[in-house]
């Protein structure tokens, strides 16, 4: 039977298309086979087994339903995978989340919908596309249950999500935040549960939301949780790093952990604190540790009923912050690695390893180099009571000796030297009077103004309270020799520095106001104001020098000097940041000649120590523009670069990069700048890279950039004793035997690398790096800007401003003593601190460790800790003195 005519003429293409159409069905049927295929006969189970489900899931009857999510859920919360693949049933389910997520939209509301809602939120977690947010959105559909028993992939995968729908919903204000703050608690207590508190505390920074830790936190985890809340917050924008910091501090005083509370108290700079916890804390050994910190620190604090009830207890405590224990300790230190025996220039410059002519270069100059040997010998033998040019004993020619190194010295030399008394006296207040006692009578106005900054420099960092040092200096300010006024006043802003005394305001205020005061002495008062109320932010201070800047004579303003009324202003603000402000926006009123140095010193002072980025680009800026001559506001901003760098490790090595560039494209005044730069940076922390440019630089065809390095060479090896240093400097004063001025600066550098016989150091930072003392680094501050213009200030008649460099000594010493505060040597491994802020479990904190016993140095960037569980320290941090109090756990192995 023949075929009937084709009804449908397109009859055979469809034909042709359903065969094509089943070809490649036939084709992925293969293909989904030789998949099948590939998989193990479990895989292939499994996977036949939650499609079924997935068709279950769909069923009208709801107890099947259940009975699918049910056993779904049981397989997606069992499976486990490497941390590379995703786990099979979320990957066998991925072709039906786009049925399941339809079939979702048609269920009515009932327990199976949540439960649905709950899997479909752990699928959308490999599954749902970029920036839709599904895994939340399906979370707060779902039910209430415990979101941690998904895992913690899951958990970390919401937290993010939750960001981002934070994020939105603040711009949006209509939406209300409820639902995403109850899963940031769940999330928050997981976290905490499972050792993850950085990213509890991450996910917290990200909802604004700090709060909730201290509620989350408990003893295990309390001290991890706030090393890396004050970790983070060196890179958080202001006033962000704050409220992390304020968190900290507040979580230490829930768990009594008192040391800590007040290092974060002294962090923030803020009394309220720093009382709060002499308050609330009983332990009267604890408040001696504290007394100890806040000595370290530099703080002057009067102790009332309040924080200390007993009066005898008071009247230690005061004394131990009066620092009045400091030389005592130092020198028992000296004992112990004995290094007691005094030393001579000689002994430092060690001219006998060095070829023939330097060592013939003695005789030239030779008030110049005795003036060296001075400095030198201060620097080296600081603090030990006695030395082999000033402090002869009796024995030897019943001291005549004594006044002839004096007279060795010319005119303004004399005045160091006699000053130099004080520095080898330095901390023992009592003998150190008597023994300059003798010079403050004799009739050479030099020497007895000498003796009067030598008599700040023995009180340097020690308070007394019959202040000997504002009694005998007080008469001075205002004798008529310019000479004398300038070293008592000089001595005052040494001895008090920090202090806040309203005495010596009243005293200087008048003098600074006074149109006949002698540009010189005013400029000391001014810093010595500067240093009295360093980083106090005191309106009254500021209004007299900034009336004082105003007030000066075209010629006044070219006299070198004068570019230390902008630092003594600057450190009025000293790390306080915004409050500079207004003081800034008033400096932009001066004299053409000063309104930009002034600015830029105000900015560079008031964000040093803080590493805040901007700023540091700010003044970048500075340096890159290209100027006539005679400005000289780009040397302070190369010094606020290396200020505001030196917060943290990461800043500093970038901070040192950028002035290698300087180096390279910059004009020559920045040039000149940029070696005291780094040595700031690397203050007593000799790092080999910046020792080998500086040390490049110290033979540059510019003198003042030579000059400028070989002071830096001393102050990155500042009482450390480098070997290496000592070498190169040796070299230096052989290479510049003929250079009246290098060999001076070369042999400033060798007393500094020598500082103390190594016991000293100079970085302002203390407590693991962790807290700067700015009564230290304003030291700091004021003898590198002394160095801007070496020619004017240091190798002109104006030495003795290197005398400042003695704020910010501090011997680098760890000090274990009893409860009754006498030493008490234990075991200790001292090695490289390792940063620990973040990383699992309890990793070591130091690496490279040597064992010693107490008393012992740190090196920068060491940490000690304890070998024995014999004693407990009642500071986490071992620096400087710390009390040890005996376990009581402690059981002797027989």
């Amino acid at each position: 039977m023949a075929a009937g005519p084709n009804p449908n003429p397109n009859a055979g293409g469809a034909d042709q298309g359903a065969a094509a159409k089943s070809a490649t069905k036939d084709l992925k049927k293969k293909k989904d086979e030789k998949k099948d295929e590939d998989l193990s006969d479990e895989d292939l189970a499994l996977k036949q087994q939650l499609e079924l489900y997935v068709e279950r899931v769909q069923d009208s009857d709801p107890g099947v339903q259940r009975l699918a999510l049910e056993s779904m859920r049981q397989e997606i919360r069992t499976a486990t995978s490497s941390m590379t693949s995703v786990p099979k049933p979320l990957k066998f389910l991925r072709p039906h989340y786009g049925t399941l997520k339809a079939f979702f939209e048609t269920v009515a509301e009932s327990d199976v919908k949540k439960y649905l809602a709950d899997i479909l939120s752990v699928l959308a977690m490999t599954m749902s596309a970029e920036g839709e947010q599904e895994s939340l959105k399906y979370r707060l559909l779902g039910s209430e249950g415990d979101i941690g028993s998904w895992g913690h992939e899951y958990v970390r995968n919401l937290a993010g999500e939750i960001t981002e729908e934070y994020a939105k919903r603040q711009h949006n204000d209509d939406l209300p935040m409820d639902d995403i703050m109850e899963l940031v608690q769940q999330i928050v207590a997981f976290h905490m549960k499972h050792n993850a508190e950085p990213e509890a505390v991450d996910l917290l920074m990200e909802v604004e939301d700090l709060d909730l830790l201290v509620d989350n936190v408990d003893s295990t985890n309390y001290k991890r949780t706030c090393l890396y809340l004050t970790s983070a917050s060196s890179y958080l924008p202001g006033p962000d790093d704050i409220v992390a910091i304020d968190i900290a501090y507040t979580i230490y005083l829930k768990f009594e952990d008192w040391t800590s509370a007040l290092r974060i108290a002294l962090f923030l700079d803020n009394i309220q604190y720093v009382k709060q916890v002499y308050t609330l804390c009983e332990d009267l050994l604890q408040k001696k540790q504290f007394s100890f910190i806040l000595a370290q620190h530099g703080l002057v604090l009067e102790l009332d009923d309040e924080m200390v009830a007993d009066d005898n207890d008071r009247e230690a405590l005061q004394d131990i912050i009066n620092n009045v224990k400091l030389s005592e300790g130092y020198l028992t230190l000296a004992r112990d690695v004995e290094v007691m025996e005094p030393k001579s220039p000689e002994d430092i410059y060690k001219a006998h390893l060095i070829d023939g002519r330097a060592s013939a270069s003695a005789t030239l100059d030779s008030a110049r180099q005795n003036l060296a040997a001075t400095f030198v010998n201060a620097f080296v033998n600081a603090g030990f009571g006695q030395d082999k040019l000033m402090t002869i004993s009796s024995e030897s020619s019943s001291g005549s000796s004594t006044g002839n190194w004096l007279f060795k010295n010319k005119e303004h030399g004399k005045a160091s030297a006699a000053a130099s008394l004080g520095m080898i006296m330095l901390w023992d207040v009592d003998s150190g009077l008597a023994q300059i006692d003798k010079y403050l009578h004799i009739a050479d106005n030099h020497i007895v103004a000498g003796a009067l900054l030598g008599v700040g420099i023995v009180n340097c960092g020690i308070k007394n309270d019959c202040d000997p040092a504002l009694a005998i200096l007080n008469d001075f300010v205002t004798k008529d020799d310019p000479t004398m006024r300038i070293g008592a006043i000089m001595g005052l802003g040494i001895a008090y520095a920090g202090s806040q005394k309203e005495e010596l305001k009243l005293r200087l205020s008048a003098l600074i106001s006074d149109s006949s005061t002698p540009l010189d002495v005013l400029v000391f008062s001014a810093i010595t104001l500067g240093l009295v109320y360093v980083g106090s932010c005191c309106e009254e201070v500021a209004q007299l020098i900034i009336i004082a800047i105003m007030e000066r004579n075209e010629t006044e303003l070219n006299d070198p000097l004068i570019r230390f009324l902008p630092l003594a202003l600057g450190l009025l603000y000293l790390g306080k940041q915004e409050s500079v402000e207004p003081t800034a926006e008033v400096s932009k009123t001066f004299n053409e000649k000063i309104k930009k140095y002034c600015d830029i010193t105000l900015l560079s002072l008031a964000y040093a120590g803080t590493g805040n980025v901007l700023k540091v680009q700010k003044l970048l800026g500075h340096c890159a523009q290209h100027l006539e001559k005679g400005e000289t506001h780009q040397g302070p901003a190369v010094l606020g670069i290396a200020l505001i760098a030196m917060a943290e490790e990461l800043g500093l090595d970038m901070a040192i990069r950028s002035l290698e560039h300087l180096l390279q494209y910059g004009e020559q005044n920045i040039r000149r700048v940029v070696p005291l730069a780094l040595g700031l940076l690397c203050i007593s922390n000799p790092k080999v890279n910046v020792m080998d440019t500086l040390s490049r630089l110290s033979h540059d065809s510019d003198g003042e950039v030579s000059m400028a390095a070989i002071i830096s060479l001393g102050l990155i090896g500042a009482g450390t004793n480098n070997a290496r240093i000592s070498g190169m400097l040796r070299n230096l004063s052989s290479y510049y035997y003929k250079e009246a001025g290098h060999l001076f600066c070369v042999r400033i550098a060798q007393g500094l690398v020598h500082l103390g016989k190594g016991l000293l150091t100079l970085s302002p930072y203390h407590s693991d790096r962790f807290l700067l003392s700015p009564t230290r680094l304003a030291g700091l501050v004021t003898v590198l800007h002394a160095c801007l213009d070496m020619k004017s200030t240091i190798l002109a008649k104006h030495h003795y401003m290197l005398y400042f460099l003695v704020l910010a000594m501090q011997p680098r010493m760890l000090m274990t003593v009893d409860e009754s505060l006498k030493p008490l040597s234990v075991p200790v491994r001292v090695g490289q601190a390792v940063d620990v802020v973040g990383q699992a479990g309890r990793p070591k904190t130091i690496t490279g460790f040597q064992t010693h016993s107490t008393p012992v140095l740190l090196a920068a960037g060491e940490r000690a800790e304890l070998a024995t569980e014999k004693y407990i320290p009642l500071s986490p941090v071992l620096e400087g003195f710390v009390i040890l109090k005996e376990n009581p756990d402690y059981r002797e192995e027989n």
